[in-house]
């Protein structure tokens, strides 16, 4: 009897298991904001977007990167339900954008690239016209301009006509457009595009803000990369229609640089004769070039402690050693190439 109620006991226990893992996939699911299964649009033999596969997380800045002509902006208006897909279908805010497309509407905001605000109507009127669009009643549409003028810092400017502002300034009322409906994405296409680095800056602090204090989820395309290296959390490299890389900015360079392009800087006190040929023959070491009291080796992280005792064995003092980080559009250009 004991026996039995002991396998029992074990039984209950594996089926506890199995709960919790199935409670923590449901928790996942419930983080993913945006999600693509196999999403793909075709205009005749041209094939815009091929078969994508990506999740955008709750709260995250997913920078979304690819040359004119890879198909970014198709893949953003078919997560918006404004194009239908030829194939595969996508969910956002947990609702279908083909069968569901006026409840995603109702979730997703788009800052397009050129504006669709009017010149001749002021900040407060665009605004207004926005909320009476989405079915705003008057006090609530009013109040919610107030506050999403006040987030862009654009308050004192509610009664300027649209027109009369800068580029930056455009841009910020635009991202109050995309704030009108409280939505649980936006979609931001070039937001940086044309602006000084003034402007730049103002609006790359306004994304990390919304994102910071209101956790709103923000997938942004972009030319500017060293911008996406300052503000996303991720990024996916579109090329032909395909997802080519999905990844974290922290782990960029693991991902992306091969070990026969890892390269690590050493500045010595000195480099002593016959160093450099005793380096080169270390086993992995590809290439060793210096420069100005600074050995660049390139080779594999196993390499790195043989590397280290060759320089103190000749004398030298190691006064810095770091692996090289490669930015974001040298990862980009890199990895684009290769799929060419």
């Amino acid at each position: 009897m004991g026996i039995h109620r002991h396998r029992r006991r074990v039984s209950s226990s594996r089926r506890s298991r199995v709960t919790i893992q199935e409670i923590q996939e449901e928790i996942k699911m419930e983080n993913i904001v945006v999600q693509t299964e196999e999403l793909t649009k075709a205009y005749g033999d041209f094939t815009a977007v091929n078969k994508l596969n990506m999740e955008v997380e709750q709260g995250e800045i997913f920078g979304f990167l690819g040359p004119n002509g890879a198909g970014k902006t198709t893949t953003v208006l078919m997560l918006m339900g404004l194009s239908v897909p030829t194939a595969g279908t996508a969910k956002v805010g947990g609702y279908d954008i083909i069968d569901q497309s006026r409840q995603v509407r109702s979730v997703a905001s788009i800052l397009p690239e050129y504006s669709s605000l009017y010149g001749d109507l002021t900040a407060f009127q665009n605004l207004d016209y926005i909320g009476q669009l989405n079915d705003m009643p008057k006090e609530e549409r009013e109040n919610r301009i107030h506050e999403v003028l006040e987030t862009v810092g654009m308050f004192d400017w509610l009664d300027s006509k649209y027109e009369s502002f800068s580029r930056g300034m455009k841009q910020r009322i635009g991202i109050a457009a995309t704030m009108m409906k409280n939505p649980k994405v936006v979609f931001l296409d070039e937001p940086t595009l044309g602006l000084d680095p003034v402007g730049t800056r103002e609006i790359r602090e306004l994304i990390l803000r919304l994102k910071r204090e209101q956790g709103l989820t923000i997938v942004m395309t972009s030319h500017i990369l060293s911008e996406v290296q300052l503000t996303c959390d991720r990024i996916g490299i579109i090329n032909r229609g395909k997802l080519v890389l999905k990844e974290t900015m922290e782990n960029l360079n693991h991902v992306m640089v091969g070990k026969e392009d890892r390269r690590v800087d050493f500045k010595l006190t000195e480099t002593p004769q016959g160093l450099v040929r005793d380096i080169e023959a270390i086993e992995g070491v590809k290439d060793v070039k210096q420069d100005n009291g600074h050995l660049y080796v390139y080779a594999p992280e196993e390499a790195d402690v043989k590397v280290s005792r060759a320089i103190v064995d000749h004398g030298s003092t190691i006064l810095l050693m770091k692996p090289r980080e490669y930015t974001l559009e040298e990862i980009f250009m890199k990895y684009y190439t290769k799929e060419d």
